[in-house]
């Protein structure tokens, strides 16, 4: 799979989706997370930890995404991450 973006899918079929934190891209978050963003569209940094996408349900600890600067891998969480913040 690959980054966040074509796996969004809107808020209103959410119960076939969950939250995923850390994988989509800047301006490309579903919504509010935690300080740095406020809703839709408003994370700052790629794969910003505290900035949600909705995707298929079972889906977001397996979505590929490119290692940290340091080759630290990453991966989505279900829950808020404290990588990848603004600042």
């Amino acid at each position: 799979m690959a980054a966040v973006g074509a796996l969004s899918a809107p808020l209103a079929h959410a119960g076939a989706n969950e939250k995923c934190y850390g994988v989509s891209l800047a301006g490309k978050n579903d919504c509010k997370a935690g300080a740095g963003t406020s809703c839709a569209g408003s994370s700052t940094v790629d794969y910003q930890g505290n900035a949600f996408s909705m995707v298929p349900k079972g889906t977001c600890t397996s979505i590929e995404l490119p290692a940290m600067s340091d080759g630290t891998p990453r991966a989505g969480s279900l829950e808020e991450l404290g990588r990848d913040l603004p600042g």
